[in-house]
């Protein structure tokens, strides 16, 4: 699966990813001093300048990511991603483990200041390493390339695309709960709809990257929208009176399974990092990846606690536990006839959470493919549309595989050992390079204080669900230990003259099928 990087290929002072493609695609070099006398009209393959913000590339247009995201961008884009099914389905897994209400109000508060905290380490390793990739890219930099494979591994084969299978999951369920008011919705069609969903937004992400922006932007006002309205409606009933549900009874007295609550509840926070992975898109980086996170984290935070207040106003622990929708049972007690409405926005919610995970983690597998850890193919930019198609297509096969699966909360389980083990070990990278590279610009420089902290904390959520959630954690581990004999077999060994052959004949096949060539770096 794996392929070497190829030998780049000059012609006419250009860079492309494969020789058979010189003079075959639209930024086609002269190769002879005949190709230069060719006259204007014959040459049907030349580019032609364009206005600003038209979808082609404008002739002499380097190839490649371009900063095109402002600030106000940046903030959709981790709005976007953070809130998606997460708040709509983690109230009842983190109530189950906790068994009170105030406890899970609690691991929520938590859940958002140990993201924030980690936003916080992030944003001196983002401006510090200004790289696409994230946590990727400061792992490699920091511990090397088979730790770097790892992370990447854990992204690839759990953590990005079961995320989108969830999420995808979570909006065709909303999107059908009208219709199935009192049962529940078909197994199949919430699949078939959700691979709907991912196929839409592969489009959108293919073909450009504004598209993909508004996309965002809009969502991601629909979903604080529909949070805006519960949220209004908790206060009016906190002011009736409706406090009766606010209490620590029945709190779960073994530790092990508030500790597993943690991965719900930071399963719904996950996202806060995907900013990090589009750097080199972002204007003005050292300025606006900061401000990003904090109003991004805040905001958030703020809004999944009166989120979940508002629940408990209206619905028992009992009802929520009973939900498969909490929203939806929500709307059902206080908002006929109109009731409808709020599946709608949450369906929206997570449509546009969906477009924010693959937005991002398509480039990753681009920045793993740029360190010739992944397919080379997967380097590759399509050149008339500027956007890393290979990388898009890839992140949505490997989500439609998950599909296979609807059981949301071991998916999460997954999920949530494979991410905070990950993040744990980028996070490390803070103190290791404030001791063995000192001379790094620091633009952001954070206590150290914060980092250890998180350190801490990772290896307790990591550490203490073995033992309450014995299988799902094994499948993961089992998962990620995978990476290492795919490591050395792929990455660290030689490959016979033969494969490069294969590899370098089956990219240039995928290079002319989908019109992509490697950036000008």
């Amino acid at each position: 699966m794996l392929a070497t990087w190829h030998r780049r290929v000059k012609c006419g002072g250009r860079s492309v990813g494969s020789p058979s493609l010189c003079g075959a695609v639209v930024l086609s070099c002269n190769r002879s001093s005949l190709a230069e006398t060719m006259t204007e009209e014959k040459r049907d393959y030349q580019e032609v300048p364009t206005k600003e913000g038209d979808e082609v590339k404008a002739e002499g247009e380097v190839v490649g990511l371009k900063p095109k995201m402002t600030l106000f961008n940046g903030i959709t884009v981790i709005v976007g991603s953070i809130i998606g099914s997460g708040i709509f389905i983690s109230p009842s897994v983190v109530l189950q483990n906790t068994g009170s209400v105030g406890m899970s109000l609690v691991v929520w508060i938590i859940s958002g200041l140990f993201s924030m905290v980690g936003a916080y380490c992030y944003a001196e390793l983002g401006c510090m390493i200004q790289k696409t990739g994230a946590d990727y890219a400061y792992i490699m930099v920091t511990f090397g390339p088979l730790l770097a494979f790892m992370r990447l591994w854990v992204e690839c084969i759990i953590v990005r695309p079961c995320s989108q299978t969830i999420v995808a999951l979570t909006f065709s369920i909303y999107i059908m709960k009208p219709f199935f008011p009192d049962c529940e919705t078909p197994d199949s069609a919430e699949r078939l709809l959700a691979a709907v969903c991912i196929l839409v937004l592969t489009f959108v992400n293919c073909w450009n990257v504004k598209w993909a922006t508004r996309v965002q932007d809009i969502f991601t006002g629909a979903k604080l929208f529909a949070l805006a309205v519960i949220i209004i409606t908790g206060f009016v009933q906190l002011g009736r009176g409706q406090t009766q549900y606010f209490t620590f009874d029945n709190t779960e007295p073994d530790f092990t399974k508030v500790a597993l609550s943690f991965y719900s509840g930071l399963f719904a926070y996950n996202g806060w990092n995907y900013l990090n992975f589009v750097i080199e898109e972002l204007k003005e980086p050292v300025k606006n990846l900061p401000k990003a996170i904090y109003i991004s984290i805040s905001l958030v935070t703020i809004v999944y606690v009166l989120a979940n207040v508002a629940f408990y106003t209206t619905l028992s622990p009992y009802e929520v536990l009973g939900s498969e929708a909490v929203a939806v049972s929500f709307a059902d007690r206080l908002y006929r006839p109109v009731e409808f409405l709020i599946p709608i926005f949450v369906a929206l919610s997570t449509f546009g959470s969906v477009n924010g995970i693959l937005f991002t983690s398509s480039r990753l597998f681009y920045a793993g493919a740029m360190e010739g850890q992944m397919p080379e193919i997967l380097t590759m930019i399509q050149v008339k549309r500027m956007t890393p198609a290979p990388a898009v297509l890839f992140m949505s096969f490997l989500s439609l595989i998950y599909l296979g699966s609807s059981n949301i909360s071991a998916l999460i389980s997954y999920v949530g050992f494979a991410t905070w083990l990950s993040i744990g070990i980028a996070v490390l990278c803070v103190p290791w390079l404030r001791w063995k590279a000192p001379e790094l610009a620091r633009p952001i420089k954070v206590h150290l204080i914060w980092p250890i902290l998180y350190i801490i904390a990772t290896i307790f959520i990591t550490v203490v669900p073995m033992y309450a959630a014995p299988i799902e954690t094994g499948i993961g581990v089992g998962i990620i230990s995978t990476g290492i004999p795919v490591y050395l077999l792929f990455i660290k060994l030689r490959k016979p003259h033969w494969v490069k052959e294969i590899l370098r004949k089956m990219t240039t096949q995928l290079q002319k099928s989908m019109m992509v060539v490697r950036p000008q770096t």
